[in-house]
């Protein structure tokens, strides 16, 4: 623990209002103004100026950041997100430093994300948009841009953690959804829901598929091209977990080919980077990253953030230590 009076905080990205105002009050902080990750320099100086940093998505904390500094003086990662795969946990933990993160204040507002792509994915919306637009829509007509019924489809759930099971009960409840999964274990749910027994069937057996998983090494490409050819050619791919979770080639591929019928992303495997070819295409729905876009939630998980820099600094436990 660093004497409250003497610790320096660093928070990566401006904030909202509310949580600058917090930190600005309550901590020796310094705000960067940047909106981009930081650079491997910036992030092995933050190790040694800083006694808490709050890093967020992109702020890569990897294994040789760490080996760069000998005897850090940061030795806290408030993470300002529920994900972390941009931070290695073990080498930080090695370095002398504990990892905490913000879960629960993004549940409603990322499963809200997925409902919404998975409608603008099923209804062609945002070809739709684009159509009226472009000054090109011709009027109404009985076969015009003709897509998926989403309401009583069958919905596959790749993790059903506390994201999955929210983006599981709208689906269901609001639109009478037939619910399958695929989770490490048995879950106990509020609606009918069926554990698929590999991903593959699942992916065979959905009209939809939702990617709830945490990102990292254990995830990465979880969904390729074996489990692409396995869906439906009218079935639909929605991820808002993390975007290397998803082969973005091989997804490339299955949209180009029509393999699949469409797909809503809200990240992307080189993220900000998103590939031509899959801009060029008008059966994908493309969002930039706008899971807890709003001010509500934003502001919920700043303070979450600092509530874990506050118990450190008074050398209480971590509320969310990961």
């Amino acid at each position: 623990m660093a004497a409250a009076g003497a610790a320096r905080v660093l928070i990566t990205r401006p904030m909202t209002a509310a949580v600058n105002a917090r930190a600005q009050l309550g901590f020796d902080v310094e705000i960067r103004q940047s909106t981009a990750p930081m650079s491997p320099e910036e992030m092995i100086e933050s190790l040694r100026a800083f006694d808490v940093v709050v890093p967020t998505l992109g702020d890569a904390y990897s294994a040789e950041i760490f080996a760069a500094v000998t005897d850090p003086r940061c030795k806290l990662l408030a993470n300002f997100g529920v994900g972390y795969n941009h931070i290695d946990v073990a080498a930080a933990r090695a370095a002398g430093l504990e990892v905490t993160n913000t879960p629960g204040a993004v549940t409603d507002a990322t499963a809200d994300i997925a409902l919404t792509l998975m409608l603008m994915s099923a209804r062609r919306a945002g070809e739709g948009e684009r159509l009226v637009r472009s000054g090109s829509w011709q009027g109404w007509h009985p076969t015009q841009m003709l897509g998926l019924h989403l309401s009583g489809k069958r919905l596959g759930i790749v993790g059903l953690g506390r994201i999955g099971d929210a983006i599981a009960r709208r689906a269901h409840f609001g639109f009478g959804m037939e619910i399958a999964y695929v989770a490490r274990s048995d879950k106990e749910t509020s609606y009918p829901a069926e554990r698929a027994e590999s991903l593959l069937a699942l992916a065979a057996s959905v009209d939809m598929l939702v990617i709830a998983v945490p990102g990292g090494a254990e995830t990465r490409h979880l969904v390729g091209a074996e489990v692409l050819a396995a869906m439906p050619p009218h079935a639909h791919l929605i991820n808002i977990a993390r975007g290397e979770v998803v082969d973005e080639a091989a997804l490339i591929a299955a949209l180009e080919t029509g393999q699949i019928a469409g797909a809503g992303l809200d990240v992307y495997e080189f993220e900000p980077k998103v590939p031509a070819a899959l801009r060029a295409l008008d059966c994908v729905t493309l969002l930039p990253h706008l899971g807890t876009a709003t001010e509500e939630v934003r502001s919920a998980m700043g303070h979450m953030a600092l509530d874990n820099v506050a118990a450190y600094l008074a050398g209480e436990p971590l509320p969310n230590r990961v």
